[in-house]
């Protein structure tokens, strides 16, 4: 048997929502294996399926920049939200993804260019702010999307300046439309990504282990309903299908009409230009996303349910 530690709780209650003595009685009876815990609690409707692991707990700034074709996305990390506020830092933010415009995306190459106005690299330009802006700061990560033809449109939630905000999203748009058009088109979706944060672009992107992890926990609660196996083979069809519809971005419903499948979005834009119209891809970045918080009472929390 397992020891059921302090942070092995921990950890599956921030994947999970649940409660402590939830986590501990499912870790106790999956010999502390986290996954099979996660499992245990969402067959008994403990823990909801959309639940993301890890609570926000990095500052800073994400940023987009796009030239129509090309598309990038960065994170830069502070320690406090105060200094996402400050003039010195926004600007570190926009020679970053300055560069990595440049560079595709590629977060390596990025990080040991010259920074703009600068004969030094972005990753020492990084360590001089932290000196006069007197907080720890990182350049976590960036990515890019780019097309022959056609825009990577941008998108940034709750922007603190042009290009620069808390959640970035980018979408790549392969087509020979209009650009404005393919612009306008490419911002929505895009929209509808920060809101949705899909797991994949398409059913196909989804990893088969994620898939038959969903089906057995169907399964596992069709069953426990008491319904033989020819009705419950029924309902799991319809219940991947419905969360294929909630999980996948051509699958999912289109959060500004609330009514039509992001691929018939596509469709139907593509009719009204008159030329095939292919998503090709998109990045979202959530500024602080798998970042965990410290909480520092949380031993005093776990003494108190030992007692």
């Amino acid at each position: 048997m397992a020891q059921i530690t302090a942070a092995l709780v921990k950890e599956l209650r921030e994947k999970s929502g649940a409660g402590m003595m939830d986590c501990k009685k499912a870790l106790t009876e999956n010999d502390g294996d986290i996954e099979a815990a996660m499992d245990w609690l969402r067959q008994k409707g403990i823990a909801k399926a959309e639940k993301k692991s890890g609570r926000v707990a990095a500052e800073g700034l994400v940023a987009v920049a796009s030239n129509g074709t090309a598309g990038v996305a960065v994170e830069v990390n502070s320690e406090t939200d105060f200094v996402s506020r400050n003039e010195q830092f926004q600007a570190l933010v926009k020679g970053v993804v300055e560069v990595a415009l440049a560079n595709n995306g590629d977060y390596e190459a990025t990080k040991n260019a010259t920074f703009p106005g600068e004969s030094h690299s972005v990753e020492a330009e990084v360590t001089e702010a932290i000196g006069t802006i007197g907080e720890n700061m990182t350049f976590r990560r960036s990515a890019g999307l780019s097309v022959k033809n056609g825009v990577v449109a941008t998108y940034i939630h709750n922007a603190a300046a042009p290009g620069l905000g808390k959640l970035a999203v980018l979408v790549a748009l392969e087509s020979d439309a209009e650009a404005g058009m393919l612009e306008a088109l490419g911002k929505q979706l895009a929209m509808h990504v920060a809101a949705t944060n899909p797991q994949s672009m398409t059913v196909d992107d989804l990893s088969p282990e994620a898939v038959e992890r969903e089906k057995a926990i169907l399964i596992e609660q069709a069953r426990e309903s008491g319904k033989p196996d020819n009705i419950i083979e029924k309902m799991i069809v319809g219940r991947m299908n419905k969360f294929y519809q909630e999980v996948v971005f051509v699958e999912q419903t289109f959060v500004i009409d609330g009514e039509t499948a992001i691929k018939k979005v596509i469709e139907n834009a593509a009719k009204e230009a008159g030329t095939d119209i292919k998503l090709a891809g998109y990045v979202r970045l959530e500024l602080g996303e798998g970042i965990e918080k410290e909480e520092d009472d949380f031993a005093a929390e776990v003494a108190a349910m030992s007692s």
